[in-house]
């Protein structure tokens, strides 16, 4: 089986189908076992302490696994940002051939690793912003959905309308991220004028994933509903599971005189990663998109890709092709 589009080409892989990175849990366990089901493996630059941690795991994930992977590299605003310029280098310097770029103000990046031949994917989360992240010379556009993990944007847009206006206006190939995690998905996304998917929640719920396996099972019992939107009144919207952390952050926030130093220390990275490593909830915030109401299992990274694509393809041949008289 498989779906070939100008995605697979270029990037050399057997399935249009992407790992988005994802902070403490894009490590080589994950990207290695994504890449090996055919799809494109993506390591977290930012989950490694430091650039020479991260040649070590790239070097790891080279153990693991002889086929394409990537790494992201997200540019956030921080008041202590961490070395973004030798985070790149150390990715230059391993021979990393795709780069997942996100965030704000990626020019000074994308040209670097462009100037060194490396593919370059850039999530956006509106179609202004993939059009222009297309004349800075980006390889492929991940547009992401209101109904995504993570950093939808400002505009509340859903993926069965921002997909297809990004493709109106988009002419390099593009991947299509949030709400996506089972062939019907990937099959919808095809149709809309996305070229492959970007996945983050649902390859949390796999085997080879490295969180807790409460997390996994909290993940597959979570419904469409159970997200919380946090930081809107800070300009810097975000969707997470709903959880004990979330609904605290959610209530403080609401508060008339709250200003973010007061949710912060619930906010905070390092107890995300606390709660994705022991499976406590009450520990930090677990980041999850709405597509976790169509978790079910959690198969391994292999079964989840194959059974994907032979779900797509029979809507494709099958359902459509049938309606077609």
């Amino acid at each position: 089986m498989a779906l070939k589009t100008r995605i697979t080409t270029l990037l050399g892989i057997e399935h249009p189908i992407v790992q988005g990175g994802m902070m403490w849990v894009g490590r080589a366990e994950l990207a290695a076992a994504v890449s090996n089901a055919g799809g494109l493996g993506i390591l977290t630059a930012l989950t490694q302490p430091s650039p020479d941690d991260l040649r070590c795991e790239i070097d790891r994930c080279r153990t693991m696994t002889d086929k394409p992977f990537g790494v992201n590299l997200t540019i956030l605003p921080s008041v202590s940002p961490p070395p973004y310029a030798e985070y790149r280098k150390a990715i230059i310097d391993s021979g990393v051939k795709i780069v997942e770029t996100a965030g704000y103000a990626p020019r000074e990046h994308v040209e670097d690793f462009k100037s060194h031949g490396i593919i370059v994917l850039h999530k956006c989360t509106a179609v202004r912003h993939a059009v222009s992240a297309q004349k800075l010379g980006v390889d492929v556009i991940s547009i992401d959905g209101f109904e995504c993990a993570g950093h939808p944007g400002e505009d509340d847009i859903p993926g069965l309308v921002l997909i297809p206006a990004a493709a109106d206006q988009v002419t390099i190939p593009m991947l299509a991220s949030g709400g996506i995690g089972d062939g019907r998905g990937l099959a919808a996304a095809l149709a809309l004028g996305a070229e492959g998917v970007n996945m983050g929640t649902r390859f949390c719920a796999t085997q080879e994933a490295p969180i807790h396996e409460a997390i996994k099972q909290f993940l597959v019992s979570n419904t469409e509903r159970d997200t919380r939107i946090i930081f809107r009144r800070f300009h810097n919207t975000a969707r997470v599971a709903r959880s004990p952390v979330s609904e605290q952050v959610a209530e403080v926030s609401a508060r008339p005189e709250a200003v973010f130093a007061d949710i912060q220390p619930m906010v905070s990275g390092a107890r995300g990663r606390v709660a994705l490593e022991t499976g406590d909830l009450e520990a930090g915030l677990v980041w999850a998109g709405q597509v976790q109401g169509l978790i079910r299992d959690i198969p391994t990274c292999a079964v989840l890709l194959e059974r994907m694509v032979g779900e797509a393809e029979a809507i494709i041949r099958g359902r459509l092709g049938g309606m077609v008289v």
